[in-house]
């Protein structure tokens, strides 16, 4: 289940289930997760610059806003027996000032943030060359899948 705690009032939070849900169904983990791990929970928080900037803050150090954030968790419920896969944190108005600047919504921005915290979720980081030629070639091939291929990440 892709959980939205939608804090803004995101015009379209179907799109982000999508992008989550089309992730998963199509991107291997890169760590193990168990054999449910296609069926996990996912929550998705759509929220503002200050909190992401809190949490960047402390949890990695990071003084500064960004843009996405993704905690892994793939923790198994004991009663349900399903994968929380994790939690993914969005600033809208980031997500928003992004769009504009690369000339395309914020609905696919936001799904283009979406995608790459999932891929987060499952194991992919892109601190190395290496990692990223994976990480973007994965996030390509869902972003082509939700008719998105001319989306690109910034850095």
């Amino acid at each position: 289940m892709i959980n939205i705690d939608n804090q803004m009032d995101f015009r379209d939070t179907v799109l982000l289930e999508r992008a989550a849900r089309t992730t998963l169904e199509n991107v291997t983990p890169l760590t193990d997760l168990g054999p449910e791990w296609a069926e996990g929970d996912i929550t998705v928080v759509l929220t503002d610059d200050r909190q992401l900037h809190e949490l960047n803050l402390d949890y990695l150090g990071v003084d500064a806003p960004t843009d996405v954030l993704s905690f892994p968790a793939a923790e198994l419920d004991p009663e349900t027996g399903v994968v929380y896969l994790g939690d993914i944190a969005i600033s809208v108005p980031r997500a928003t000032q992004q769009a504009e600047a690369a000339g395309h919504s914020v609905e696919a921005e936001a799904q283009l943030l979406v995608v790459h915290g999932t891929l987060h979720l499952l194991g992919y980081d892109h601190s190395t060359d290496e990692e990223k030629a994976v990480m973007w070639a994965e996030q390509a091939k869902v972003l082509e899948r939700l008719g998105l291929s001319r989306i690109k990440i910034q850095e």
